[in-house]
């Protein structure tokens, strides 16, 4: 790193619970992120700041924010990818508990009941197993960050991109539930109230494309009938 990328800078403007916004200059540099700095403020200028956070590495999904009206992960945005000023805000639509952290109980609201978030793995298909391992399996992809959920610019009743990806996984994994799971998804809050925006695929960060999954359960439901 040379002198002038350690000591670059930027200027985030935060938005907080009383829906002010405070600005802080923070130090950039090529591997900070936004996490970073928020950590960086919270421990050393306003320990008041409230935000999600856990893993660091895009793993668990829960700084998700609003960044330039942008949804991202704050552990995966550089700074250095940022411009001189940015907005910082919390991921709407959900409630805010406070500054930038938000309940994200509505996101698992319409999830299918009892489904596994555990599948087989890619590995499986390519390496091969000690002879003790039947099958290597692996968590789902999605995250359950909620910004595809945030992306969505559907304005009725809608049962989301994020919870109808689980039941289109869900059915690939257990073909059986389709009597049961099926039903629950054919309404007009379902997969039918979907416009096709696509921006719920544009914003998953761990390419999970929700609406190919829309697309694919609405197929199912016609050739159903």
């Amino acid at each position: 790193m040379n002198a002038s990328e350690h000591s670059a800078q930027k200027t985030l403007h935060v938005r907080r619970s009383d829906g002010s916004r405070h600005t802080f200059v923070v130090r950039a540099g090529r591997y900070r992120t936004l996490m970073d700095a928020l950590e960086e403020i919270r421990s050393r200028r306003d320990r008041g700041l409230l935000y999600r956070h856990s893993c660091h590495h895009g793993s668990c999904g829960t700084c998700g924010m609003i960044v330039n009206g942008e949804r991202v992960l704050a552990c995966l945005t550089r700074l250095a990818d940022l411009p001189h000023e940015s907005t910082v805000d919390p991921l709407a639509p959900f409630p805010v508990i406070g500054d930038l952290a938000v309940d994200a109980e509505p996101l698992y609201r319409d999830f299918p009941r009892e489904a596994s978030y555990l599948r087989e793995s890619e590995v499986n298909r390519d390496a091969e197993r000690p002879p003790e391992v039947d099958v290597f399996t692996r968590f789902e992809n999605c995250i359950e960050c909620g910004l595809c959920v945030s992306a969505c610019p559907v304005q009725s009743r809608f049962t989301g991109p994020a919870a109808l990806a689980a039941y289109g996984r869900e059915l690939e994994k257990n073909p059986h539930r389709a009597s049961e799971l099926l039903p629950e998804i054919d309404t007009p809050a379902g997969v039918w109230a979907c416009d096709r925006a696509l921006q719920c695929s544009q914003v998953c960060p761990l390419g999970v494309y929700p609406a190919k999954h829309i697309a694919v359960l609405q197929r199912r439901i016609r050739g159903d009938r």
